[in-house]
């Protein structure tokens, strides 16, 4: 079982403006995350799912501080106490990216052609201090072979490996400094399936060798399932469900949760599947609806679903599950076995 809280995110928002004219005006706001609140237990995984532009990767980008949110707080909880990220500048906040460090989504585009292996994940090294070549050449060698990388393809450039082996020289950039928390932004769903499944295992195998703490930010159900200890569900910018795995699969009480995983491919074509079917778009997030972001979509939807906001709260007593629909203690959804 994890141990103690490592991240708390409380309120956490951000709102990004939209202008007009030629002045360029502000006349409005798009809501990419909306009052977002959890926490992360130090050893453990969280899944953060949810559909294309629910705000997933704000998040993970907000919890960095690689931009900075409108409100809300994020706290670091270390050995010594708990550090406030959104209230850190320069050398303190260059100093907490230690700890926290991101894997990126695509493999090809997010390292530097022009760069060999050596200078990619030898970077983090040299900005923090370390300016011995030997030492921070010792390092990436050492970096390499966690990774599954042979040392002596140091000199190469990317354009010599494929999808999978990018992604382990990414891996082993966002390990240089030793960090505790990672945030892993759609870390497989640029690779081939089989290649999917080696990164996961890598990323475990790294987790328990290394005590790491993932963010694990995907759209992929199955492959949230097989990597998460919790999983967090967003729509339009809020969390809308949070629970361990294997209950959120086996007894979702939010109406989207249960679409979402009602989309998930089975194995066999014979299997006892209720095909759900959302009608209606996804609200835009510069103008949401009133009350429940889900209710025009939603078919247990009533008056008070169009007027009061549910908050996200313990379905059935149950701490460690939690739902925000006002009817998630009297629903009984489907769920996937």
């Amino acid at each position: 079982m994890q141990g103690r809280v490592l991240l708390e995110v409380q309120g956490l928002k951000k709102y990004f403006p939209i202008t007009s004219g030629f002045f360029r005006r502000t006349v409005g706001h798009v809501r990419a995350v909306d009052d977002v609140s959890f926490t992360i237990r130090q050893g453990e995984t969280l899944g953060l799912v949810g559909e294309s532009g629910c705000g997933k990767t704000t998040v993970g980008r907000c919890i960095l501080r690689a931009i900075k949110p409108t409100a809300g707080k994020v706290y670091y909880h270390a050995d010594n106490g708990a550090i406030d990220i959104t209230a850190l500048q320069d050398d303190s906040l260059r100093a907490m990216r230690r700890q926290m460090q991101l894997i990126f989504q695509d493999p090809y585009s997010s390292l530097n052609p022009r760069m060999t292996v050596r200078e990619i994940v030898g970077e983090p090294l040299l900005i923090h201090g370390v300016k011995d070549r030997q030492e921070r050449d010792a390092r990436v060698r050492e970096l390499l072979k966690q990774v599954g990388i042979r040392p002596e393809y140091m000199n190469r450039y990317p354009h010599a490996f494929s999808g999978g082996q990018r992604q382990r020289i990414g891996i082993a950039r966002a390990l240089a400094l030793d960090p505790s928390f990672i945030v892993c932004d759609e870390t497989v769903s640029a690779l081939d399936v089989s290649i999917q499944a080696q990164i996961l295992n890598l990323l475990q195998d790294l987790q328990e060798k290394l005590n790491l703490t993932y963010l694990f930010i995907a759209h992929d159900l199955s492959v949230v399932e097989h990597i998460s200890d919790r999983v967090a569900v967003m729509y339009v910018g809020r969390i809308v469900e949070v629970a361990d795995t294997v209950e959120l699969f086996s007894n979702p009480r939010h109406p989207y949760t249960e679409a979402l995983l009602a989309a998930v491919p089975r194995a066999s074509a014979t299997a006892d599947k209720d095909e759900i079917l959302l009608e209606g778009e996804v609200p835009d997030p510069a103008n949401p609806p009133q009350g429940c972001h889900f209710h025009p979509r939603c078919k247990y939807a009533t008056d008070i679903c169009k007027r009061e906001r549910p908050e996200l709260s313990e379905v059935s007593g149950d701490s460690d599950h939690a739902a925000a629909c006002h009817f998630a203690s009297q629903l009984s959804l489907r769920g996937v076995s």
